[in-house]
């Protein structure tokens, strides 16, 4: 299990390569192709519709083909379309070869989050999710580096694409290790058919869950989106200085999954979803703070990212023990879908916000999302212990 795990770390990096790629190549996108800046979200939308229509598919998939062969396929798949993506010679091509790449990362998520629930303890889960950090944060160093060589954004692409490419070959090459690890898999997970969608509403709770992540992965895109813009128009950053420190939400994510993972097996899933949002709480708390200075700001934003660090990856590790394992591709595919869901319409629903009436509501928007699924996941931690009594 160690040289599957070893390749699943990998992996994670590869689902982090081409998440950020595409914001870092679109100003020079757009100036080449002679488009208005608001046409990259045809492109993300386009994405991210085939994100959720994999991720709802993605039981029927892995109780077909099995999690080995799904992930090597998806990211064979997001090779492709990466490689597409360095052909296209117009607009039009990037939103056909977006279809492709959302297909791949919605099918390969939900595929490795379940198989790691499954197989693995929660300190690699989080330590994986780090990783996934990791894969976003060196894929625009790549796209610079050919930026700065006659603004070659199709090399960028090119070597991401190539990237994934040898990891699909390597994944590949590893499957008869995932067979070996689902014939261990205890009884009661073996299935006799992929659930239904009516099946998996009517488990107990699973509203709390799905409703707390579209909840928890609104609070991360939008500070992902609008952090930088309330530095400037709210705390008066620079443009310059606001892009740098908007960052460290992202930092204080990545590094609080890589030291929570330490003792994640220790404190449990429940806790540390339970500390990751007091302590999110804190930080959006320093960001309301009124004083003249930014420093309580900025804090507040390394401080709000390290609290949700723990957050994403506990709910997932959770999931076999609270909706049973023979059930938990199924969740964690619908999860992935509400996940995405609310990470794709909710920004935008802030920046109307923020338009209309004032971006200083940044921290009040995250403080109720974060409220919100704090909320739900206390209530369906009740609801599982009235079944279990």
């Amino acid at each position: 299990m160690t040289l599957l795990l070893c390749i699943i770390y990998l992996s994670f990096v590869s689902l982090g390569l081409p998440d950020s790629l595409f914001g870092a190549a679109w100003p020079i996108l757009q100036t080449q192709m002679d488009v208005p800046l608001s046409w990259a979200g045809l492109v993300t939308m386009t994405v991210s519709g085939g994100t959720i229509l994999a991720s709802l598919c993605s039981d029927r998939l892995t109780f077909r083909f099995g999690a080995g062969r799904v992930t090597a396929c998806s990211v064979a798949l997001t090779a492709l379309a990466l490689l597409g993506f360095s052909t296209a010679g117009s607009f039009w091509m990037l939103v056909v070869w977006a279809v492709p790449l959302g297909l791949g990362a919605g099918a390969v998520d939900a595929a490795l989050n379940n198989f790691v629930a499954l197989h693995f303890s929660s300190r690699h889960m989080s330590w994986l999710h780090c990783f996934w950090g990791l894969g976003a944060s060196i894929s625009p160093y790549i796209m610079g580096f050919w930026l700065s060589r006659d603004l070659r954004w199709d090399r960028g692409y090119l070597t991401v694409g190539l990237i994934q490419a040898a990891l699909s070959v390597v994944l590949f090459c590893s499957l008869p290790l995932w067979t070996r690890a689902k014939a261990e898999e205890s009884a009661e997970a073996v299935r006799t058919a992929p659930k239904t969608l009516r099946q998996i509403f009517a488990l107990p709770g699973i509203f709390y869950v799905l409703f707390s992540f579209f909840s928890y992965c609104t609070i991360e895109s939008t500070a992902f989106a609008w952090a930088s813009s309330y530095l400037v128009h709210a705390r008066g950053l620079t443009e310059e200085r606001a892009a740098v420190f908007a960052s460290l939400f992202y930092l204080g994510l990545t590094l609080s999954r890589l030291i929570t993972g330490f003792f994640a097996d220790r404190l449990g899933d429940r806790k540390m979803i339970r500390l990751g949002y007091i302590v999110c709480f804190c930080g959006i708390g320093l960001i309301f703070l009124p004083f003249q200075t930014p420093l309580f700001c900025l804090a507040g934003l390394a401080v709000a990212g390290f609290g949700c660090g723990p957050v994403y990856p506990a709910v997932i590790h959770a999931t076999p023990t609270v909706f049973g394992r023979e059930n938990s591709q199924a969740v964690v595919g619908v999860q992935m879908a509400f996940a995405y869901t609310g990470s794709t319409l909710m920004p935008p629903v802030f920046g109307l916000i923020a338009q209309h009436i004032d971006i200083r509501l940044f921290p009040c928007y995250l403080l109720f999302f974060a409220l919100l699924g704090f909320v739900l996941m206390q209530l369906l931690g009740r609801k599982q212990a009235r079944l279990s009594a």
